[in-house]
């Protein structure tokens, strides 16, 4: 698959990310030195932290589109890692994204990262990409306007556009990354007889596949993100509280946990599918470094320093 074109073959191309947050930083590790890196960011305390990795910062803010006018010609590609605006159905922060893009025509790729949300309750079925998207909250809404939005961009102005529809995230390292506090809290799961499947990436290979999807990625495709796992929300928690010899979470029916949870808490577990990765692994060619949860959790203790106490 043909590589993003660069412009001579002494120039790297440019790659504007947007939203780099935790994934967006281990993209820009994974490509320094091969792309010029810019980051829109909207704090400028964030600056020297920024340039000593290596990335041009840019002040801009998504919700202040007179802020965006530098992007029109800047970028050969633009990963898209900032979430919609907390409100509403539709996703206006995209929009203004793609308007000021739209200005310089110069965006050959975008790698959107999306969520598995887009595809509501499943009952447990396996879910490729062909799925009807059917959002449950206007969370998820707010992803599918973008992603209709986004398709609409690559056809108008040839860019090709990769939709990474992303599960639950973790990693020791990522701030709130791996299920330690949440087990210490002894936050309850479901009964297994009202348990849902729950599906996961670890964040190492999501920036893997980021830059795959640069590189490899279809146009106006979208590409399921997940790890190869068949487990339940309540498996996953008993097996990080067995690898970490924490106690297990207590279980409690759903009529129970309605009382207890958050309706955020609640809208995870109201959700039940299995991922399929087929285009993941087939046409963005990534094999994962951490194919099951099991060996992420695993790595992520060994990493803390913590692994001959779970072994």
């Amino acid at each position: 698959m043909a590589f993003v074109s660069i412009p001579t073959p002494l120039t790297r191309p440019t790659l504007l990310i947007v939203g780099c947050g935790d994934v967006g930083m281990r993209v820009a590790r994974l490509l320094r030195g091969r792309w010029r890196l810019v980051v829109l960011t909207t704090d400028s305390g964030r600056v020297p932290a920024l340039r000593a990795a290596g990335i041009c910062p840019l002040l801009g803010d998504l919700d202040r589109p007179e802020t965006l006018a530098r992007l029109a010609y800047l970028a050969d590609a633009v990963l898209h890692l900032a979430p919609p605006a907390a409100t509403g159905a539709t996703d206006v922060r995209t929009a203004k994204l793609l308007r000021a893009l739209a200005r310089g025509g110069r965006v050959q790729r975008i790698v959107y990262v999306s969520t598995s949300g887009v595809y509501g309750d499943c009952a447990g079925d396996r879910v490729d990409e062909t799925r009807p998207l059917r959002p449950a909250t206007e969370r998820a809404q707010r992803r599918v306007d973008a992603e209709a939005r986004l398709r609409w961009y690559g056809r108008a102005f040839g860019a090709r556009v990769s939709l990474l529809r992303v599960p639950g995230i973790y990693a020791a390292d990522r701030a709130g990354g791996h299920p330690r506090e949440r087990l210490a809290r002894a936050t309850p799961v479901l009964a297994a007889g009202d348990d849902v499947y729950t599906n996961h990436i670890h964040a190492d290979d999501l920036a893997r596949t980021c830059v795959a999807a640069l590189h490899r990625g279809l146009p106006q495709r979208a590409v399921n993100v997940s790890d190869d796992s068949e487990i339940k929300m309540g498996d996953y928690f008993d097996l990080a509280a067995d690898l970490c010899r924490l106690p297990r979470p207590p279980r409690i029916a759903r009529a129970e946990a309605e009382q207890h949870l958050s309706p955020m808490a609640l809208s995870f577990m109201s959700e039940s599918r299995r991922l399929v990765n087929t285009r993941l692994v087939r046409e963005l060619r990534v094999r994962l470094r951490y194919p099951r949860v099991h060996d992420g959790l695993l790595a992520g203790l060994a990493d803390s320093g913590s692994h001959d106490d779970a072994a």
